[in-house]
């Protein structure tokens, strides 16, 4: 098929779900990076760090099609307003760009992500970076790989990475200035962000998720992520062994991710911030 100028691959119904994941981010990815390298201009959505661009809609737009003809049974959810109900009981959730601000200003963190849900849990996720040439692979049935090398950090030195604190780790998050202005939010993340040994706030949950699978990142949270932000890095996180976990804090959900103890400390750090 053709996206405007940029031809994009017609995947076979054959592959198995692993196989049709990993070439769904790749193909979004390298159609969302070719039509920025023509150019491109952004749309505000709620605010002017959280933007969409021609090539969200047209990478999402593939992947939808392609679903729709390898998985015609299956559900579809997608960042940019892809919803179709399934009868299989699994949904596909979709991101073909997800750090949209990074990539529209010329940065390589940026990523292809999606997932598949069943109506229990995350059976899967496949992250692509494009411009780093980076593909994270792992579910239930899928041990967690970056380009086809199996992903070991977690059950490295015995284990060693699941028994390390937060305060020797560095820890990715993102919040938007605006959440700092209330202390409902305020108050768990400063108890998060002091526990760990460093922060990083590079713009792309999936990004930093795949980063912590394969080591790079000690740990991660978040809140109020969607599913499209979440599901991809948890499925990764956890098929490489490492922990994933949620709690809800001041009317907030947090997301966590990393090694056990990293995850069960920083749980107790965002705890220490409720008000309740």
């Amino acid at each position: 098929m053709t996206t405007g100028r940029h031809s994009t691959v017609e995947l076979d119904p054959s592959l198995d779900d692993y196989q049709l994941a990993t070439a769904l981010v790749r193909e979004g990815g390298q159609l969302a990076l070719l039509m920025r390298m023509a150019g491109l201009q952004s749309q505000q959505k709620t605010s002017i760090s959280d933007v969409v661009t021609a090539a969200d809609h047209a990478a999402e737009a593939y992947v939808l099609e392609q679903l729709q003809r390898c998985r015609p049974e299956d559900g579809i959810l997608g960042e940019e307003g892809a919803s179709v109900q399934g009868t299989s009981g699994r949904t596909w959730v979709i991101d073909p760009v997800d750090g949209t601000y990074n990539f529209l200003h010329g940065s390589t963190y940026w990523c292809s992500a999606i997932a598949l849900k069943d109506q229990s849990d995350v059976l899967l996720g496949a992250i692509f970076q494009p411009e780093e040439d980076k593909l994270w692979l792992g579910g239930v049935a899928h041990p967690a790989s970056l380009n086809g090398e199996p992903l070991t950090v977690f059950h490295d030195n015995r284990g060693e990475r699941n028994a390390t604190p937060a305060a020797q780790l560095g820890a990715a998050t993102y919040i938007h200035p605006s959440w700092l202005m209330d202390p409902m939010c305020a108050m768990p993340w400063h108890a998060a962000a002091t526990s760990a040994a460093a922060l990083r706030m590079l713009g792309s949950g999936s990004c930093d998720l795949g980063r912590v699978a394969d080591g790079q990142l000690g740990c991660w949270f978040q809140h109020s992520c969607p599913e499209w932000d979440w599901l991809p890095g948890k499925a990764i996180v956890r098929a490489a062994g490492g922990a994933v976990e949620t709690v809800r804090v001041n009317g907030l959900e947090w997301f966590i991710a990393g090694g056990t103890t990293a995850v069960r400390e920083l749980r107790a750090a965002l705890e220490s911030g409720s008000v309740a």
